[in-house]
């Protein structure tokens, strides 16, 4: 009786193998083989391509995708993830399959920053975050706004920075712009997260998180305390009675505004927003820009000539005399190609879908590398975008500084009315040359690794003033 239990067991274990054989190779693998991935490098155990991102990601995925194709499946330890490389891998995922691309990678350091992901740049597609565009497109950077500047300059420039509190807030923006790309192993690797903790980096975040927050309700009592006041007929500390963006923000928050709803987190979400995709960013821009002039003499000499000739020794620029400086917005253009100001933007697919011939799984996290997709990204040349038709705004996928598609950045209006007014203002009203006398190929051009893409070191330059 031993023996045939013994042998019943044994036929039962071989059954049940041959039919784990027979599963495995006639109905798990060809439905796996059917599906057809995009190319990818070899990968590592565990960490997957972690290895090949190197220093500056946008650098580095741009040399692999020389050798993999405009569309290339890395794995970030056991994430997934589509690197496009092209303008008609990005014209499919931002144009052809826009829905199905328009959310952002649910992370958890973003989570952390922008208040549970309730920022326009971060929460995923639907009603809420359609909201918060109408808030911002038709509220805070309406057109009116933009052409006075009253808000950045006077609540984001002049006073806050000026203060301990706003210079806190500045420096917690930049670091928590730095620790957005610098993704710790354990987001990707999910059984090793607890050396976030070990590493300190659980530390940073909440520090960082902490100081931002701090700031924030500081300001936020103090529009508030303003506002009671001016309501009591009391002097408020603002000596001017302009509307701050932070005003607005209040105003929707207490209900004043139809049509519009936000909660505090939402408000907080939204001034980090405008900070980080921005004004930080516009930064970026002018100084990128400067660079480039100071290392090529003839383009700068080009620009002075245009803003001078159409000023006709005129000091005040106008909006009306930029909308005439066609060589102006061609050295910006090229700017922005040769130098986003966020070289990677990332996307999450919302549903399987195909793009280019190949099998895409919802859940994927897609990162789209602006810097490669344009055309010689090696050059600065701005003659290429004089009189062209090229734009920015999202429908020339050769050219996305800004994105494209319903995720495209709210703001374009306002960062190139900024940089415009700023640039043709530092030519125009100065001359510019290098300290100790160097010339433009000494110039440092390194990078920062961070969300966006900054200089590595500050751009040292001596302005001297222009007499008209």
């Amino acid at each position: 009786m031993d023996e045939l239990m013994i042998q019943y067991a044994l036929l039962f274990s071989s059954l049940t193998l041959f039919f784990a054989w027979f599963l495995t190779k006639k109905v798990i693998v060809p439905n796996i083989a059917r599906k057809n991935f995009p190319p990818s490098p070899p990968k590592l155990p565990i960490i997957g391509n972690l290895h090949q991102l190197g220093s500056l990601p946008h650098r580095s995925l741009r040399l692999l995708a020389q050798k993999h194709g405009p569309l290339m499946l890395l794995h970030f330890g056991s994430t997934p993830v589509l690197v496009v490389s092209s303008a008609d891998a990005a014209r499919e995922c931002m144009k052809t399959h826009e829905l199905d691309f328009a959310d952002r990678p649910r992370v958890d350091i973003v989570k952390q920053i922008f208040y549970n992901m309730k920022s326009l740049i971060s929460f995923p597609y639907g009603e809420y975050w359609r909201q918060l565009k109408t808030i911002l497109v038709h509220q805070l950077l309406s057109y009116k706004r933009v052409q006075s500047f009253n808000v950045i300059r006077s609540a984001f420039g002049r006073k806050h920075s000026e203060n301990e509190l706003g210079k806190k807030f500045l420096m917690a923006i930049a670091e928590g712009q730095k620790m957005l790309i610098n993704l710790s192993i354990g987001e990707f690797v999910p059984w090793l997260s607890w050396t976030n903790r070990l590493s300190g980096f659980n530390y940073r975040i909440e520090k960082v998180v902490k100081q931002m927050d701090e700031s924030l309700n500081e300001l936020i009592q103090e529009h508030l305390d303003n506002g009671l006041k001016t309501s009591r007929g009391e002097e408020a500390k603002d000596e001017t009675n302009r509307e701050y963006f932070l005003d607005v923000l209040l105003n929707i928050y207490n209900d004043n505004i139809a049509g519009a709803s936000i909660d505090m987190d939402g408000i907080k979400a939204l001034i980090k927003d405008i900070f980080g995709a921005g004004t930080e960013t516009t930064m970026i821009v002018l100084e990128w820009a400067m660079t480039e002039l100071l290392r090529h003499p003839k383009v700068m000499k080009k620009l002075k000539i245009e803003v001078r000739e159409i000023l006709n020794g005129k000091l005040d620029i106008t909006f009306d005399d930029l909308e005439k400086m066609n060589y102006l917005k061609a050295v910006i253009k090229e700017t922005l190609r040769y130098h986003p100001p966020v070289g990677l933007i990332p996307r999450e697919v919302r549903q399987d879908v195909k793009i280019m011939g190949y099998d895409i799984g919802a859940g994927i996290v897609v990162i789209i590398n602006v810097w490669a997709i344009g055309d010689d990204p090696e050059r600065f040349e701005p003659d290429r975008f004089f009189n062209s038709s090229v734009d920015f705004k999202g429908l020339h996928y050769q050219f996305i500084p800004f994105g494209g598609g319903r995720k495209i950045c709210p703001g374009i209006g306002f960062a190139m009315e900024t940089v415009k007014l700023v640039l043709a203002n530092l030519v125009h009203k100065f001359d510019w040359e290098l300290p100790d006398g160097a010339k433009g190929e000494d110039i440092d051009m390194s990078e920062v690794r961070a969300l966006t893409v900054p200089r590595k070191n500050p751009l040292l330059a001596v302005a001297a003033p222009c007499y008209f």
